[in-house]
């Protein structure tokens, strides 16, 4: 099988114009098939904000009103899609941006009103409407059409901008965009995923960045859970590692956006094994 590697990149990239034009680079450099996954980082809120649109958040997630996803649809699949594909072509890249209603790439299903668990918290027996926001299935990602591109030489760009099939835009978080479409690409490729952030990779002690754990087995990952070394906002992160890796994903790195130069040596981050 061909090798294919899959990069999400996260806000603390995107909104740093040096920061973008290295990363950009360097991912230029990468060899083989690729494809890369984006977010929008401040630039939606701050352009929410100067139209006068709050950003509206429950436990860390973005309520996607329709104004809100106008604006979304705006910045993720114009603005910063556009650009980074304009500074890819630049770079001897053939790049095609892209969100999932492109091609039928990415079918989303809106997520449903949630009414908040007993042990909720704060938000004990509410109701949380996400709005026009994308969850994704097994069945979400078009494979073939993605492995089509890839064989005409283009390196497809993906925003977080999905579809309903039914005229609906929806926003969806990049993060499961990247899992799934990695999931879907391993039936085609031998499949790698890197998600590109801004610490170098799972720390033993995070005040230390010399502290990288550099290989985590999924049969390890409970006992890092239980001694501290993997905590808060890591969990999910690993947790999503893990699935996509038991889902026929070959290797799942994490690690900081400017090292990425690194990924070609096996040295990169935080390898997640089977």
């Amino acid at each position: 099988m061909k090798q294919l590697t899959i990069i999400k990149i996260g806000g603390n990239v995107i909104d740093n114009s040096a920061n973008l034009h290295q990363f950009l680079l360097d991912f230029t450099a990468l060899p083989g098939d690729k494809i890369l996954v984006h977010g929008g980082g401040k630039i939606a809120t701050e352009l929410g904000e100067s139209l006068g649109i709050e950003a509206k958040m429950v436990e860390g997630r973005r309520i996607t009103d329709i104004e809100t996803l106008r604006v979304v649809t705006m910045v993720y699949a114009g603005l910063i899609n556009k650009n980074m594909v304009a500074q890819l072509q630049a770079k001897g890249i053939n790049a095609i941006g892209l969100t999932g209603a492109d091609g039928n790439i990415i079918k989303a299903k809106k997520r449903p009103i949630i009414k908040v668990s007993p042990t909720g918290g704060d938000l004990e027996g509410a109701t949380i409407d996400y709005g026009f926001v994308g969850d994704l299935d097994e069945n979400s990602v078009s494979a073939e059409t993605l492995k089509s591109l890839l064989k005409a030489g283009l390196v497809p760009v993906l925003c977080a901008i999905t579809h309903d099939g039914d005229t609906q835009l929806l926003n969806t978080n990049a993060d499961t965009i990247a899992s799934s479409v990695a999931v879907a690409m391993s039936a085609l490729y031998e499949t790698r995923l890197v998600y590109c952030f801004e610490k170098k990779g799972v720390l033993k002690d995070v005040n230390d960045d010399s502290s990288v754990v550099t290989e985590i087995k999924a049969d390890e990952f409970e006992g890092l859970k239980a001694d501290g070394t993997v905590q808060g906002g890591m969990i999910p992160k690993l947790h999503n590692a893990f699935e996509a890796i038991k889902k026929g994903v070959s290797a799942v790195y994490i690690g900081k956006a400017d090292e990425l130069n690194e990924l070609a040596n096996g040295v990169f981050g935080t390898k997640m094994l089977k």
